[in-house]
């Protein structure tokens, strides 16, 4: 990797896109440090409960959010909006149609998610601002003053949310790789120095035995890392075999090809559907007031569902693999592809055209879903067993985050090879 980052620098044009893509991260980093007025970022911080959606954002974000900065809703409200759309296209006609219109189908796709983007992070931000006055984290919440500091803290949090759409747009457009996932990327890398002082800081105030743990951290995360690359490339290749055909004096096909299926295609989507659900029951408490330490039946729902819990992993992991079924479902089709493959006289050896086909792919994808869904689940609540075995909490670098920066890095030198390739090939005049 760092091969491809030296090779890609010694190229003019690159080391510009290169250049103009840490840009934009600087402009992203530094708007999470401007302070939207009105707001008490010591009251925000009492609301960060272990478990709550409110935490879960704040890794996302790099701290935007408990900080109370511009960019506190961050790239989640494109992120929200995007799962919105891919779960639509599947309901309604003209969202399908759209997708399979093309690059142009694309276009249109994209201005959509972009509008209920907004919409969200208007919502958002208004239920944002209600939960902060509740708890009082707004300097004024009576009278006219009351009103300008809501107008404000609004209108600030959606802009700032339409602004990391736009630099997301122009590293897409002028930079290197995927603007969204590159904002997502810095804001997850961002917490790394925090995480290694609360670590640190964890360790030296425990036990001499406590000190074990620090190179046996730093060797789980190399591990996880090697694991996450080797299960993010991993795919089971079905052969296919294309028949000969005679069109004039020329012969097309008879050629060998596969039909990739990557272990991790769902990528980090089921994580956050049960991330945002497993949630749900500590945000709501939070609203009423109601904790872990708390007595009588919400008490015991609220311990229930906190990560100290066993049964919060248990049900943690089977919600990441029934996700990642129904992802993967929306996405892949196997009967579409055993029609295509008909079309253009491919089949899979062994299997006749049709039905034997579609079953035969239904067959190994439901396997390999349950291999990736399996490795998810694995990612995601090993944090959660670490922290119960060691008593070491708050690491923001957890299995999730870890997924995120390894395929957002993956994606990122591949887009760079490609580039170089396609600036080293040669043309047929030369």
């Amino acid at each position: 990797m760092f091969q491809v980052f030296r090779n890609a620098w010694a190229d003019i044009n690159l080391r510009k896109k290169l250049l103009f893509t840490l840009l934009i991260v600087v402009i992203f980093r530094l708007g999470a440090q401007m302070f939207v007025p009105f707001i008490d970022p010591a009251g925000i911080k009492d609301l960060m409960g272990e478990g709550t959606i409110l935490n879960y954002l704040d890794v996302m974000t790099g701290g935007a959010m408990s900080n109370g900065t511009l960019f506190a809703m961050s790239i989640t409200p494109y992120i929200n909006a995007s799962i919105i759309i891919q779960l639509l296209a599947v309901a309604i006609p003209a969202l399908e149609r759209l997708r399979k219109e093309g690059e142009e189908g694309r276009k249109k796709l994209t201005v959509i998610t972009k509008i209920v983007s907004l919409a969200i992070a208007l919502f958002q931000s208004i239920a944002y601002y209600f939960m902060l006055r509740n708890n009082n984290a707004v300097r004024y919440t009576e009278g006219f003053d009351g009103i300008v500091a809501a107008v404000t803290i609004v209108a600030c949090f959606v802009a700032g949310a339409s602004l990391i759409i736009w630099l997301g747009d122009q590293i897409s457009r002028h930079g290197i790789g995927n603007g969204i996932s590159m904002i997502l990327f810095a804001g997850i890398i961002s917490r790394v120095p925090s995480m290694v002082i609360n670590l640190f800081g964890q360790i030296s105030a425990d036990t001499a035995q406590n000190w074990v743990f620090v190179p046996l951290i730093l060797v789980i995360y190399v591990l996880m890392i090697a694991f996450v690359i080797l299960m993010t490339n991993a795919e089971r290749r079905i052969p296919v075999q294309y028949a000969k055909r005679v069109v004039g004096r020329k012969m097309y096909g008879g050629q060998s090809n596969h039909i990739p299926i990557k272990v991790a295609m769902a990528g980090v989507m089921p994580i956050i559907f049960a991330s945002s659900i497993m949630a749900l029951p500590g945000t709501i408490g939070m609203f009423f007031g109601v904790t872990a330490n708390s007595e009588g039946f919400w008490g015991g729902v609220m311990r229930f569902f906190s990560q100290s819990s066993v049964w919060y992993a248990i049900i943690y992991f089977f919600l990441i693999i029934a996700f990642n079924y129904f992802y993967i479902a929306m996405q892949y089709n196997p009967v579409q592809i055993a029609n295509d493959l008909k079309k253009n006289n491919g089949a899979i050896p062994g299997y006749r055209p049709g039905k034997p086909t579609s079953d035969f792919i239904h067959n190994s994808l439901s396997k390999v879903t349950l291999v990736g869904a399996i490795f998810l689940g694995i990612i995601a609540i090993f944090p959660i067993i670490f922290a119960q075995l060691t008593g070491l909490t708050g690491l923001s670098l957890g299995g999730t985050t870890i997924l995120i920066v390894v395929g957002v890095a993956l994606e990122t030198v591949r887009a760079l090879e490609s580039q170089m390739m396609m600036r080293h090939h040669k043309g047929f005049l030369e």
